[in-house]
């Protein structure tokens, strides 16, 4: 991880064991959420070979030797970051909105809970 990467990623990371031992729920919630959207942006995705002799002869398609299936991480910067953590907010209030519409007073409350703490990092 490089050092533009770090604020808003780092602030998660620190706020998370605050959440749980407070036992916000939502905040908690909110927090893995975003961090898993970060790190799910950053894989690169695996390109199928063609190479019949690549892999190991017990399990088809499987890759043989020390750091064979290793794949070199994308970097995001701040702005990348922050854009994918607005974007688990606008989600969730999205959805809100959708629950309300249907009655469902206290999902939606839980959504809009999750929304505002990930709204302190964006700030």
């Amino acid at each position: 991880m490089s050092e533009s990467t770090a604020p808003i990623r780092q602030a998660l990371r620190d706020a998370l064991p605050g959440a749980m031992k407070a036992r916000d729920t939502p905040a908690r919630n909110a927090i893995r959420s975003a961090l898993a959207a970060i790190e799910n942006a950053e894989a690169v995705g695996v390109e199928p070979t063609d190479d019949a002799t690549a892999g190991s002869e017990h399990v088809a398609g499987s890759a043989v030797g020390v750091g064979a299936a290793e794949a070199q991480r994308r970097e995001l910067d701040e702005d990348h970051t922050l854009e994918i953590v607005s974007a688990e907010r606008d989600e969730r209030l999205a959805a809100a909105a959708d629950y309300r519409a249907r009655g469902q007073e206290a999902r939606a409350a839980e959504l809009e809970a999750e929304a505002a703490a990930l709204d302190a990092f964006l700030c």
